[in-house]
């Protein structure tokens, strides 16, 4: 027989499984959090990730136009690394398209090129490309070995070679060493800003309700708009001089340059700090307690680690991927950090990633006060 402990025990435990079960199935934002992130994953990890990334925007600057030029761009799209979007009139456009990212490889391929060709003189066809990310460009230059025996090979108007007709002449810009400090570190800045100060105020309203202090700021004669700026000001300093701290331990530590200004670097980081202060906010307004609110933002904060190009290059994602990445203000900022750190560019070169950001800002703060205006209804 049972011993009669043995059975108060069990019921014991049966009975706070029971109320655990039932206070889940109240916490319906906890049970949904559990079983989406490991969907979540898999699914990201499954069909979005990439190490290879392909089909690559390219830009080709032709000084010639000639059958040989064009067999050689076939060869190159046939690597399935490179996709021509772009052709340009001089160099200019071509290091303009480099800088402003536009395009991650240019081509060019020189005046005379067929007729020295034909001459055996051995021409040289010159890539150039944004090594920023070197595991996104890595294998694209590694591919263009081959390009040099396979894109001649049915032209029978050229003699037969022994050594390869012409060179490729590839120059990694911005990174020519490969160094992974160098994309690494610019990108911890974005990520460690978009975790901490979506959790600083995913906290702002839920801490205030469970404290039983929104009462006495509701009594207040305070608009749910000065509310919301009040609460998040604090947290742009705070962000601002987390940034500053990464950014001057990068460059002490890691030696990785700032080619680009400072302020403008500065200006687009608070730019990114707002942002991400007004997703956080948007998520205490929807939240019921603290713990809902961090599950919001871990659970916002998972793709931007994943689909931003932080992790893994973001030309290797697919198409639907790129869509969501580009909703996400840390893919903008990632790019516009990287481009002012090692490619010195401007506001001009970044304006598309800075009006994104613009955008996804009033648009948050726009939800955030909404909701709150709903909360004190």
């Amino acid at each position: 027989m049972i011993h009669t402990g043995t059975v108060m025990f069990l019921r014991r435990v049966g009975a706070v499984l029971l109320k655990e079960v039932l206070q889940l199935r109240r916490d319906r934002v906890s049970l949904a959090t559990m079983i989406t992130i490991p969907l979540m994953q898999l699914l990201l990890f499954g069909y979005a990730i990439n190490t290879q990334p392909r089909h690559l925007p390219t830009a080709v600057l032709l000084q010639e136009q000639s059958d040989v030029g064009r067999s050689i761009l076939r060869a190159l799209e046939n690597t399935r690394y490179f996709t021509i979007v772009k052709e340009v009139h001089d160099e200019a456009e071509f290091d303009r398209l480099l800088q402003s990212g536009t395009v991650l490889f240019g081509i060019e391929i020189p005046a005379n090129f067929e007729r020295d060709l034909r001459r055996g003189d051995r021409p040289a066809i010159l890539v150039a490309a944004d090594a920023t990310d070197p595991v996104g460009s890595g294998a694209a230059l590694a591919a263009l070995s081959s390009v040099t025996t396979t894109a001649l090979r049915w032209d029978r108007s050229i003699p037969e070679f022994t050594p390869p007709p012409f060179e490729v002449r590839a120059h990694a810009r911005y990174n020519p060493a490969a160094v992974s400090q160098l994309n690494i570190v610019p990108g911890l800045l974005g990520t460690i800003l978009t975790l901490t100060m979506l959790i600083f105020t995913a906290l702002a309203v839920t801490r205030e309700t469970e404290r039983g202090t929104m009462e006495t700021l509701l009594a207040m004669p305070i608009s749910p708009v000065e509310i919301m700026l009040g609460k998040i000001a604090p947290y742009v300093v705070i962000g601002f001089l987390q940034g500053s701290l990464i950014v001057g331990a990068g460059t002490l530590l890691f030696a990785v340059p700032i080619f680009g200004n400072l302020a403008l670097l500065a200006a687009l980081t608070t730019l990114f700090i707002a942002t991400n202060l007004s997703v956080g906010y948007t998520f205490s307004t929807l939240a019921q307690n603290q713990l809902q609110a961090m599950q919001m933002a871990m659970m916002y904060f998972l793709p931007n680690l994943l689909l931003s190009g932080f992790l893994f290059p973001f030309a290797g994602m697919p198409q639907w991927a790129q869509y969501v990445g580009e909703t996400l203000p840390l893919t903008h900022y990632l790019r516009i950090v990287r481009s002012i750190m090692l490619k010195g560019s401007t506001l001009a070169d970044l304006r598309y990633d800075t009006l994104s950001l613009v955008v996804l800002m009033l648009i948050a703060m726009t939800i955030a006060v909404t909701r709150f205006r709903r909360t004190l209804d």
